[in-house]
């Protein structure tokens, strides 16, 4: 198998070429074993209040009890729709020991993608933030939710911030709109009442379904990958081999601003990092950008997680030179493009290299990724992780060799087992062992991976293929720009052509001014033809620019 993976050679020293995915047949069993080995040391933070991993060993059996008193039985679905927040992982944990399938759900859904997911995976229970719960209200009856537990943002930061939070969250920022469903019990009272049974322990496989974690719905309506105990044990040991040569079991503190409910920082920071001890200190709005500040400041970070957008954002801040970065070591951007100029900036600013990694929800999700010491190499997403094979084929499925574009393939046992009740949306994207990513990439000739662009978002301009992943790398270079998206849109003589949404750094900058400075760094017809400025891009929770949604507003205008 080694000589079919040119980039072994490449691995930093420590990282082996292949994991054993058996060494735990659940996920459960797996944290019961961290929970014993770390037991006073603290697990999470937020908002400046801790807690230990007996603590979320213990409230976690209490909750998984209480589940299963309300009549939840193995199998059964149960949605988790909450920002950052000490109950997460207490809920995740509970309701895998009660041998329940998690769904989790971003609280930003409208009611309309709300009844979709639950209805799509046939949720029994839900943990909802109380400032969603309106939005609940309006689909519960179109769901088979009967089990609603709602909770606070300030629930778990003891006397007085709890009642601080909750005060302003609710009454000034008026952050909790009305809403009334019956028998909803608070997350405390679930605990409480949990203690007065037994937990019956599930004992499940390594081929169990446990988590559905449903895709952005990009391409057509929102599909839920079914991901294994299997699949995220291994995702968590090959995160674990990639990282442990650089880091220290048990003495490691990492700052978690994406919310764990995207597949990223579920998988990296709520279970790989926690498997080794760390600290996690959770920022509930990423967005807020002085609370992942402060946060830097209250704690001496070692490793951080997080997106292209967030890293930009931070570097640019007024207070980012106040921090005290030299605790900082491994920093990971994954779940979009990272840019070069981006990159530059961060390690400049910290000492501490940006590493770029790749991954996707139907492979658990971490596919390839950057070394952690100097042997990475900006502008790629790195070389797979142990005991994962990745290729790169054309349109008839025949395997491309070095710097040759084509799709990226992925097979590994982090590869889900398929999309929940859709066998033929499973049979088209999994062939013959192999996920079909969708990705467009090329390898160097030692194996490196380099994402050139998604396959939907390609502009064709009079024939000639233009990925926004390059423009937007190289406008982004500008020192007057803050950040940038390029979409295609129609022309009657081209096709398509480019056109270019930036956010400015500075007042001063015209539309002439970018296209002058594109002139300078592409090809003719990459160059855009229409420039407009904007306050702000679309993005995802986590921070990801919503290219497609810049696309129907265009389409919308076209339609008028």
């Amino acid at each position: 198998m080694s000589d079919q993976r040119p980039w072994l050679k490449q691995y930093p020293h420590g990282v082996p070429a292949n994991i054993n995915p058996d060494a735990y047949a659940t996920l459960v069993e797996l944290f019961e074993e961290t929970f014993e080995k770390y037991r006073k040391k603290p697990a999470f933070s937020c908002m400046g209040k801790e807690i230990t991993f007996d603590q979320v060993d213990k409230q976690s059996r209490s909750f998984g009890a209480y589940l299963q008193s309300r009549g939840l039985e193995p199998g059964d679905k149960i949605a988790i729709m909450m920002p950052n927040l000490l109950q997460y992982p207490i809920v995740l944990f509970g309701a895998l020991r009660a041998g329940l399938v998690v769904v989790n759900t971003n609280p930003l859904y409208t009611p309309r993608e709300m009844r979709h997911q639950f209805t799509d995976s046939g949720a029994k229970a839900i943990v909802i933030a109380e400032n969603f719960a309106a939005n609940l209200e309006q689909i519960l009856a179109d769901t088979n939710i009967k089990t609603v537990i709602a909770t606070s943002i300030g629930e778990m930061l003891g006397f007085p911030k709890k009642q601080i939070v909750n005060f302003v969250v609710r009454s000034i920022r008026k952050m909790v709109p009305r809403y009334n469903i019956p028998n909803t019990v608070t997350f405390t009272e679930a605990v409480n009442q949990g203690k007065r049974f037994s937990l019956k322990e599930h004992k499940g496989s390594a081929d169990d379904v446990i988590l559905l974690q449903y895709t952005g719905g990009t391409t057509g309506v929102s599909k839920g990958a079914m991901l294994t105990n299997g699949n995220l044990v291994a995702n968590m040991l090959q995160i674990r081999a990639w990282m442990m040569p650089f880091l220290k079991e048990g003495e490691e503190i990492a700052l978690c601003p994406l919310p764990m409910y995207h597949v990223f920082a579920f998988t990296v920071n709520c279970l790989a990092l926690m498997s080794i001890g760390t600290l996690s200190v959770l920022v509930t709005n990423a967005r807020d950008l002085n609370s992942v500040i402060k946060a830097m400041k209250d704690y001496p970070i070692s490793l951080m997680t997080g997106v292209n957008t967030l890293f930009n954002a931070l570097a640019n801040h007024k207070d980012f030179g106040t921090v005290d970065f030299s605790s900082l070591k491994v920093t990971v951007g994954g779940a979009m493009a990272v840019q070069r100029p981006v990159a530059e900036q961060w390690q400049k600013l910290t000492g501490c290299p940006l590493s770029e990694g790749y991954g996707m929800t139907e492979a658990s999700p971490v596919v390839t990724t950057n070394p952690l010491d100097n042997t990475g190499r900006l502008g790629t997403i790195g070389l797979p992780i142990p005991s994962t094979d990745v290729r790169i084929v054309d349109d008839h499925g025949n395997i491309l060799g070095p710097n040759q574009a084509g799709e990226l393939q992925v097979k590994g046992p982090q590869v889900m087992k398929g999309y929940y009740n859709r066998p033929e949306d499973t049979a088209n994207t999994i062939v013959d062992g192999w996920l079909r990513t969708g990705d467009v990439a090329m390898a160097t000739d030692d194996g490196f991976f380099q994402i050139v662009d998604r396959q939907k978002d390609m502009i064709l301009v009079s024939g000639f293929n233009v990925y926004p992943n390059e423009i937007e790398e190289y406008v982004a270079s500008h020192p007057k720009v803050l950040e940038c998206a390029a979409i295609g849109i129609p022309d009657e003589k081209s096709g398509e052509v480019v056109k270019l949404f930036v956010v400015k750094k500075e007042k001063s900058l015209t539309d002439k001014e970018i296209i002058g400075y594109c002139r300078e760094g592409l090809t003719n017809y990459k160059i855009p033809k229409q420039v407009e400025f904007r306050d702000e891009l679309p993005k995802t929770n986590v921070g990801k620019i919503l290219r497609r949604k810049l696309r129907e507003e265009e389409m919308a205008k076209r339609k008028v």
